[in-house]
């Protein structure tokens, strides 16, 4: 056994967080034993944490293509978002008093927008289509000279839909504004560039792709302006005070050097068993209903409707199988997923989804397994 499989159990929420891989493990250990210097410290101890700081930092740019100036650590996807989307707030010229999101945000975007909005900015929340992405054209009518920001995410964390980023993030810097986007749940997954996106911030969450919990980073273009959120001393050049965590953000690094020497090959795998597990259900059950755009998403992600159950019963019924509902029960009554309500998806079918992610542990005898439990638990959750 490795630490990338939990032992007895078929592991599909790998869009939840990811086990910590086993490379990753090993290059932390020395920092949370020996190494243990303060990296702002001018001793050798020090000098060592801060070394180790900085290589990691070249090697979250590297995935990501940027320079390591550009980087700065943090907590994790939610203070990177928070950073980025408050931070240029901020700083924003008064004339410009307005953000353009969409609706399908990660509550880690949609938190601050809402706080942004009840401190008097106003926020435009764009519609998606069916399929769970941005149309271009209608983003590009929402925006104007007032947005001080664009914050969209890459890939929606439920659906794994994957947004039209360069060419949302072209017509907003054409009028001036930031665009930030959050990529917690592409990275490692899809390859992520910078230049390509063409986006000023962009946020990163360790545990999303077999890093530690904890650890975080957020781009930030050169020349984007940013006030802190986090008053403090001087790290990380001034936009993120306190102490670093040096064992995170060794684990950071190491994870998306990991990630950049598989990125290719462990793509297309997770698309084949992805598809695979999608074939095979839909064969063996009737009026499955599928939420994921297959050519525009997520290698790995499979969100798909149960007929006639809740998808919270199916994955009662499903034993040895963790996987994810978008639904949320409050008072006995299941609430359907907002983003697939969003998306045009009626409340009662959008209450039997269950999101099925793949990562790298699985193999296609496990998907075999897991389509036997998934088919017999709508059975038993359908009842006589």
């Amino acid at each position: 056994m490795t630490a990338e499989r939990a032992p007895g159990l078929i592991y599909l929420d790998h869009n939840a967080t990811t086990p910590l891989a086993p490379q990753v493990l090993e290059a932390m250990l020395p920092y949370l034993r020996e190494h243990f210097g303060n990296p702002s410290s001018d001793h050798e101890p020090g000098r060592r944490a801060r070394r180790a700081v900085e290589e990691s930092r070249e090697l979250v740019a590297s995935l990501i293509g940027a320079a390591p100036g550009e980087i700065v650590f943090t907590s994790g996807g939610t203070e990177s978002n928070n950073l980025a989307i408050r931070g240029c707030a901020a700083s924003a010229p008064p004339g410009r008093r307005r953000i353009v999101t969409s609706q399908v945000e990660h509550p880690a975007t949609s938190g601050p927008c809402g706080l942004l909005e009840a401190q008097g900015w106003t926020v435009t929340r764009v519609p998606v289509t069916h399929t769970g992405t941005l149309d271009p054209v209608t983003v590009d009518a929402a925006l104007g000279t007032d947005v001080a920001l664009l914050t969209v995410m890459l890939a929606q964390n439920e659906t794994g839909a994957v947004m039209a980023i360069p060419a949302l993030a072209q017509a907003a810097r054409g009028s001036g504004s930031v665009v930030h986007t959050d990529s917690a749940q592409a990275i490692g997954k899809i390859a992520v560039s910078v230049e390509i996106l063409g986006v000023d911030l962009l946020s990163i969450a360790g545990h999303k792709c077999y890093g530690p919990k904890g650890v975080g980073a957020l781009y930030v273009r050169r020349g984007t302006t940013l006030e802190p959120v986090i008053r403090g001393a001087g790290q990380e050049r001034g936009l993120r005070p306190g102490t670093e965590n040096v064992a995170g953000i060794v684990g950071l690094g190491a994870a998306c050097e990991l990630a950049q020497s598989r990125l290719t090959d462990e793509g297309e795998r997770m698309r084949t068993l992805r598809d695979m597990l999608w074939g095979a259900l839909s064969e063996r059950i009737a009026g499955l209903v599928r939420h994921t755009p297959m050519d525009t998403s997520l290698p790995n992600t499979l969100t798909v409707s149960f007929p006639g159950a809740l998808g919270r019963d199916v994955l009662g019924h499903a034993e040895g199988l963790a996987a994810s509902t978008g639904s949320a029960c409050h008072a006995g009554e299941e609430t359907p997923s907002a983003t697939l309500l969003a998306m045009g998806v009626p409340p009662d079918v959008a209450r039997g989804a269950v999101r099925l992610s793949l990562g790298r542990a699985n193999s296609p005898t496990e998907i075999a397994a897991a389509v036997e439990m998934l088919v017999k638990a709508h059975r038993e959750a359908t009842g006589p």
